[in-house]
């Protein structure tokens, strides 16, 4: 839906909103919370998708248009394979172009993916995995509008393929909205161009002489002061005219600056003083707090990205909860820039949409290069403080966390840096591109194009565009640009650190993985998780248990993650006949001992097989407590572990019917006061009225002779 309402004041700027909200029941799904079922805040992914669309419309309405217009994109179903968000995009285009707002669309968004035969338009979500890379391209017939991607170090040239695959497909599209649009649309607002009293105009031009491009530079570096300089200029051009005409003087003063600045740029140098490929003085550090277990401070010219790397266990991942399901994410990135980087005041507390825009920017750029949850069973998470802002925050945030990871001592597959990309162009003929932009440049440039990656290729890209006039062969110009300027910077930041350190840092957690079969799960966590519970207060480690049978354990000491693997190991080690164990004596009866050879694993000693001598009595042999070795002798049908104190199994006494030769089998009966019967894991005394044949008594009763105490046949 688009709406506008009448214009009420000129705010000085065009309020255009791009809402974008997703309904969980677009799923069939209700909100997980017991408390809240009402979806609340938009999510991440609902402000980056609004962005998306505001980032491609933007460009299109009239300069002179200030009315308000608000678009929002409400999600009503979703089809689990589809990205709603080009479907939302593309019904914006057609909406504004069937509307009567004025707006030069329409534009296609569409995405390009790739897989063993060539470009995939718009991948289903489960072709994502094949894909190298996910190329978003909004465009009109004739211009590229806004480019948002994520790649697996793809090259430039695969980029512009991409690209130029997107404009040949968007041609059907553009064809049917415009088909639309004539079909059920409005006729257009008509909008005046902004004119200006041009006699006030050359009075002011007068008026300024050269002091703007005299103050240029300082404004450009942020000189202390350069604002001031800049606020009292005005200020005698606002006096001089009169108050009746100060509202315009503004604005012209305002469109004699900027076009002040872009003649410098178009003259074949910057307002900096740099050349057009030269990039600001680069330095950085890492290691700079020894209680985090990784940081690096970044330093592009007056920008400085500090970011912070912070390891947990797998158990602190993200979940995310959207319509289409729920997800888990271990590697999180968030950007923060405060007003006082750019030496302003202004609100604090709370992530505006741009600061989530950059963060996710910056994860993007480093996704490809982390490593595994397999590779590195970790939760990452990095935060880039913005401690100083003069343009290029995200790619700065975006060095400066590959630099925080390897000091943090993450097994990155290769160093990711970034570039900002500028843009002044008068013409196809008239134009000039800009390596790593400052703020001056990017407010009063006609494009803000950011490229990430390796050596090796492109990870992300973001494009924001103020003209119709970009086309495929300057675009491709610019990519070139970039990888020579990304190239440098890399170079640059190897020189501080090279490689991730060998360990992680002494005050994070150290994590071990194991596998255990599933069917074990069970018997590793215990009844009501008594043996997990356990585990957990014997080590001092975390252990989380997967549903697949993975097993992580973390704790800051290594001693406990040892201890705790070593105790899971043992509780799902699957028992071998002729093992021998160290074990201890949990329980004595008549006849044997039951022994725990590991953690809530117990087997049973008979008396018969606690030494190659007649043993009468367990207690003469063993007390509770005891430390006792054992070896198992076999593990029956049932699972019951039967275990021997005799370790040789060549010193035990021969066996005659399945009985010792020198058991005193009628001494040990009688002074049991039963008969014996196999039962559980052992012999036990039963009385005689609940004797039942056995597999040790070949007649199925045995009676008491009268007159003797034994027992004997009958």
């Amino acid at each position: 839906t688009v709406v506008s309402s009448p214009l009420s004041e000129d705010k000085g700027y065009f309020p255009l909103s791009a809402e974008y909200q997703e309904r969980l029941y677009a799923g069939g799904k209700i909100k997980g919370s017991r408390w809240v079922k009402r979806e609340g805040r938009p999510t991440d992914q609902e402000i980056l998708n609004g962005r998306i669309i505001d980032r491609s419309i933007r460009p299109l309405f009239p300069e002179s248009y200030k009315n308000e217009v608000q678009v929002i994109v409400s999600v009503l179903q979703v089809d689990m394979e589809n990205d709603p968000v080009i479907a939302g995009a593309n019904a914006v285009s057609a909406a504004l172009a069937s509307s009567d707002i004025p707006w030069s669309g329409p534009i296609t968004v569409l995405n390009v993916g790739t897989n063993s035969e060539g470009f995939v338009l718009n991948p289903k979500n489960s072709e994502e995995d094949e894909s190298s890379m996910s190329l978003i391209v909004s465009q009109t017939t004739d211009a590229i509008v806004m480019i948002e991607a994520g790649a697996k170090e793809v090259s430039e040239d695969q980029i512009v393929k991409g690209i130029e695959f997107a404009s040949k497909e968007s041609e059907k599209l553009i064809k049917f909205i415009n088909d639309f649009a004539s079909e059920v649309g409005f006729k257009k607002e008509a909008v005046e161009a902004k004119t200006y009293d041009k006699d006030l105009e050359q009075e002011i031009k007068k008026l300024v002489g050269d002091k703007i491009s005299g103050i240029a530079k300082a404004l450009a570096t942020k000189e202390k002061g350069a604002s001031d300089k800049y606020d009292a200029i005005l200020d005698a051009v606002v006096v001089a005219v009169g108050e009746e005409n100060a509202k315009e003087a503004v604005t012209i003063f305002d469109k004699l600056f900027k076009s002040t600045i872009r003649e410098i740029i178009l003259g074949g140098s910057r307002p900096d003083g740099r050349k057009h490929d030269e990039i600001r003085k680069l330095s950085s550090e890492v290691g700079l707090f020894k209680r985090t277990h990784g940081s690096a401070l970044f330093t592009r010219g007056q920008t400085q990205a500090l970011t912070i790397a912070t390891l947990g266990a797998p158990s602190l991942g993200q979940l995310l909860e959207s319509a289409e399901g729920e997800e888990e994410v271990h590697y999180i990135h968030h950007y923060s820039m405060p007003p006082y980087s750019t030496g302003e005041t202004g609100k604090f507390g709370f992530q505006s949409r741009r600061e989530i825009g950059h963060g996710y920017l910056a994860t993007r750029a480093l996704l490809p290069v982390i490593p595994t949850q397999a590779e590195f069973p970790y939760t990452i998470r990095l935060v880039s403080e913005l401690v100083s802002s003069n343009g290029s925050t995200s790619m700065a945030s975006t060095c400066g966390s590959t630099l925080s990871l390897m000091d943090a001592g993450v097994p990155i597959k290769a160093p990711v840096g970034g570039i900002a990309m500028g843009l002044v162009i008068k013409n196809d003929k008239e134009y000039a591109i800009l390596s790593d932009i400052c703020g001056l440049e990017d407010g009063n440039g006609d494009m803000d194009f950011k490229v990430a990656g390796t050596e090796s290729g492109v990870t992300a890209m973001q494009m924001d565009v103020k003209t119709l006039n970009l086309t495929l062969p300057i675009l491709k110009k610019a990519l070139t640009q970039a990888k020579e300027g990304r190239a440098f910077i890399l170079s640059s930041m190897i020189k501080t650190i090279d490689k991730p350190r060998v360990q992680v840092s002494l005050f994070a957690p150290k994590i071990k993985t194991t596998k255990i079969d599933v069917t074990k799960i069970g018997e590793l966590i215990g009844p009501s998780g008594k043996n997990i519970k356990k585990i957990i207060a014997e080590s001092g480690a975390e252990v989380d248990v997967e549903d697949d049978g993975t097993v992580n354990i973390s704790a800051i000491e290594e001693s406990a993650v040892q201890k705790a693997l070593t105790m899971v190991e043992q509780i799902t080690k699957e028992v071998m006949a002729g093992e021998v164990y160290e074990g201890t004596v949990k329980r004595i009866e008549s006849f044997g001992a039951f022994i725990e050879i590991l953690p809530g694993k117990e087997g049973m000693v008979h008396v018969s097989d606690m030494a190659t001598e007649y043993v009468g009595n367990p207690n003469e042999k063993v007390k509770l407590g005891d430390k006792v070795q054992v070896r198992v002798k076999e593990i029956d049908n049932l699972g019951r572990i039967n275990l021997s104190m005799i370790l040789d199994p060549g010193m035990e006494r021969p066996k005659t019917n399945g009985r010792d030769v020198e058991r005193k089998f009628s001494a040990h009966t009688q002074r049991s006061g039963g008969r014996e019967q196999r039962m559980g894991m052992g012999r036990r005394s039963v009385p005689n009225d609940r004797a039942r044949s056995g597999p040790h008594f070949p007649t199925s009763r045995l009676i008491p002779e009268k007159g003797k105490t034994g027992f004997g046949r009958g």
